[in-house]
Parts: C-alpha cells; sequence; structure tokens
C-alpha cells in the first residue's frame, strides 16, 4: 500500500511539473507574439512588386519601442486610419516636406530614387507640397496606381504603427530579409 501511495505521488508530481511547464511555455508564446515577433500577411496588391498578396511576413513589434521609423522602412499599421491592417512603405517623417509632380515623389526638395515603386505617382486629391507633422508619418504602397495609402487616408499616427515587416517567410522561393 506504501508503494502505491509513493507512485501515485511521483505520477501526481510528474503531471503537475508538466502542466506548470505546459502553462508557462504558453504564456511566454502569447506575450513574445504580442509584444516582441509575430506574423503578418499580405491581403492585397498595395506593395508589389516588393511583395505579393498571400505573402506571410514576420513583423517586429520591438524595435518602434526604442528607435523611430526610418525612410524606406515597411510597416504594418493598425490604427484608426483604417478599418484594416496595412502594409506600407515609410516616405516621410515628421518634419519632411513631400511633393508629387509628374508622376514622381520629391522628398525636402530632392527626387526620391524609388527603384521598389511601380506606376505612377499621383496626389489623388491630397494637396502637395505636404509637411509631415510631429509623431506622423506619410506612408505609401509600392503599387502607386493600386494601393489606399496617406494620399487618401492622411497620415498615419505613430501609435498605429504596430511593427516594422523585417523578413518574408512565405513562399519559400522568396524567403529572406525585406
Amino acid at each position: 500500500m506504501d508503494m502505491q501511495l509513493t507512485r501515485k505521488t511521483k505520477v501526481l508530481r510528474e503531471l503537475r511539473e508538466w502542466l506548470i511547464s505546459i502553462i508557462a511555455a504558453t504564456v511566454i508564446a502569447l506575450l513574445f507574439q504580442n509584444y516582441v515577433y509575430a506574423q503578418a500577411e499580405v491581403h492585397n496588391i498595395s506593395m508589389q512588386k516588393t511583395l505579393a498578396e498571400g505573402q506571410r511576413l514576420i513583423e517586429d513589434k520591438w524595435s518602434y519601442r526604442f528607435n523611430q521609423p526610418e525612410h524606406g522602412d515597411i510597416v504594418i499599421i493598425h490604427g484608426p486610419e483604417s478599418p484594416l491592417r496595412l502594409v506600407k512603405r515609410v516616405i516621410g517623417l515628421p518634419g519632411d516636406v513631400l511633393d508629387v509632380r509628374d508622376g514622381e515623389v520629391y522628398l525636402n526638395g530632392q527626387l526620391l530614387s524609388e527603384p521598389y515603386a511601380e506606376g505612377m505617382t499621383m496626389p489623388l486629391g491630397m494637396q502637395f507640397p505636404y509637411t509631415v507633422a510631429p509623431r506622423q508619418l506619410f506612408v505609401l504602397g509600392d503599387n502607386r496606381e493600386h494601393s489606399a495609402d496617406s494620399r487618401t487616408i492622411g497620415p498615419i499616427a505613430f501609435s498605429s504603427i504596430e511593427g516594422k515587416a523585417v523578413y518574408r517567410i512565405w513562399p519559400l522561393n522568396k524567403f529572406g530579409i525585406l
């Protein structure tokens, strides 16, 4: 009887340890996904030729807690500016003056070199030149003729930036750093 009680105690202790380990791993994984890195999916064509619909990305949610976005960053936007999560490229930072002329973007008076952009950049009703306000970003999709971006939804608040797209993980033949 004593041996059976000892065995039962060992089994219960082992189950308790496994349960604690599983719960701790689940909590750590959820915290990691919510606050450090997450997966995002591209849902439209506004970033073609860089990103295509259905591609999966790894989003860095951590670095913007310590650093500001930079020109050219591909960001995930989730805020009041749009009911959808958006993937766009940072074109203008606070204080930057943007202009759109003859289908081209000018940043602080200089023609912006945009080898990633496809199509002509048109104002779409927005008044240019435009100065980016503090704590805001001006973003554009790379597929300029088929993108809902700052030209139509306005500037993006820093607080609406969920993270920075850093890796493409799907499809495998396109795997790599963005």
